[in-house]
């Protein structure tokens, strides 16, 4: 019930009382509250920890370490549970819906919990494992102190923090202008870029990885991560915002993972109001982009692969080398798709190229091929 008012009233805010875009403060005015509220670590009760720790600017919005989940809580000694996705490039996300036969897209977070950015922003500020304040009023009295609390009221409104759900979705709305509206989270400036524009020609190795990437028949990456121009001419996101099942290797260094009865279904378990879980998505994580892939250091939900490499190589051996990726159970046995329980493994993606395949087949991918594609994925970093 917390979640649907919140959503309400932000949505009758964003429609009256969002400041004029050409006012004496305007969006920008908004947007540069958000950017202070984005980097100020006094908004978390360990007072150490900000937006900006886990989705770092240096580290193109995404976490900085190659720890498979962040630490937070007011000692900030508590895990989270999923590897931090990078939140660059996600303005043109649209809200979680369904098309016309059935398959989810949209959403934020790995899981398509929440439909804004500004939604977004609730649950690190209250969440345990994250910011930890236990109300939205701890939250508000620390805005009120922080040192843009007058640039805030001038911006929103002399009243704007005097009510909490008010002041708390007026923070959501700046958090929102920020993201959505400053060049840092869009830049587009990847030697991609570059060539799509032809300011620039990429290398042989380069050029032969974009083949590959397209290729239906061999890397088929294209499927979910577009990677030619939008319909409106403008750069391509690499992804087409849907779900996936891939059967990732249990990452046994979450701690969350040391419970055998755990598991992380993703979509079908987002918690979203009004929405019933759906076994058919459990299992199922949001399609990332691709831009900046390659400054990762852990890859996927559960962080369990931890180089750029490994990451193509799973998908195009998963199936015919599983023994690279999974433990063996009692036997010769391997243990595939390990991080789900036995009853969902029929969700996993095994139809499409580059999965499916025979065990001891040749993957659809060289090695040689593997870098190449490689190659092309580090053209997608920005500047």
């Amino acid at each position: 019930m917390r979640a649907f008012t919140f959503c309400c009233l932000l949505l009758v805010l964003s429609a009256c009382q969002r400041p004029a875009a050409n006012s004496t403060t305007g969006d920008l005015g908004a947007a540069d509250i958000g950017r202070l509220i984005f980097h100020d670590v006094s908004l978390s009760a360990s007072g150490k920890q900000s937006c900006a720790s886990c989705h770092s600017p240096q580290h193109a919005h995404a976490q900085p370490n190659a720890l498979p989940v962040q630490f937070g809580g007011p000692l900030l000694d508590q895990p989270g549970t999923r590897a931090v996705p990078s939140i660059r490039y996600l303005a043109d996300t649209p809200p979680l819906g369904f098309n016309e036969e059935g398959t989810p897209l949209g959403g934020f977070n790995h899981d398509g919990s929440v439909d804004t950015f500004a939604a977004q922003a609730e649950r690190p500020l209250l969440a345990a494992n994250e910011m930890a304040n236990l109300t939205r009023e701890a939250v508000v009295e620390k805005l009120r102190k922080a040192g843009y609390a007058v640039k805030f009221r001038q911006v929103f409104g002399e009243t704007s923090l005097d009510q909490v759900d008010t002041a708390f979705a007026m923070l959501g709305l700046a958090l929102e202008r920020y993201q959505h509206d400053s060049p840092e989270f869009q830049p587009f400036s990847s030697k991609y870029d570059a060539y799509l524009a032809g300011r620039t020609q990429l290398s042989a190795a380069e050029t032969r990885g974009l083949a590959l990437f397209n290729d239906e028949k061999k890397g088929n990456c294209a499927a979910c991560h577009p990677s030619a121009k939008r319909e409106d001419g403008r750069p391509p996101l690499f992804t087409d915002f849907t779900y996936d099942a891939l059967g990732l290797p249990r990452n046994t260094a979450i701690p969350a993972n040391t419970d055998p009865g755990y598991a992380d279904l993703g979509l079908c378990k987002s918690g979203r109001s009004g929405r019933p879980s759906q076994d058919i998505h459990c299992g199922k994580f949001k399609v990332p982009t691709l831009r900046n892939v390659a400054t990762r250091q852990v890859f996927f939900h559960n962080g369990q692969i931890k180089n750029l490499r490994d990451a193509v190589a799973f998908y195009v051996s998963r199936d015919t080398r599983p023994e690279d990726w999974y433990p063996r159970k009692a036997g010769k046995l391997v243990a595939k798709f390990n991080d789900l329980p036995a009853k969902y493994h029929m969700n996993v993606n095994v139809e499409e190229v580059p999965y499916g395949g025979k065990r001891g087949e040749q993957p659809s991918l060289s090695d040689q091929e593997i870098d190449d594609v490689v190659a092309f994925l580090r053209t997608l970093t920005d500047e």
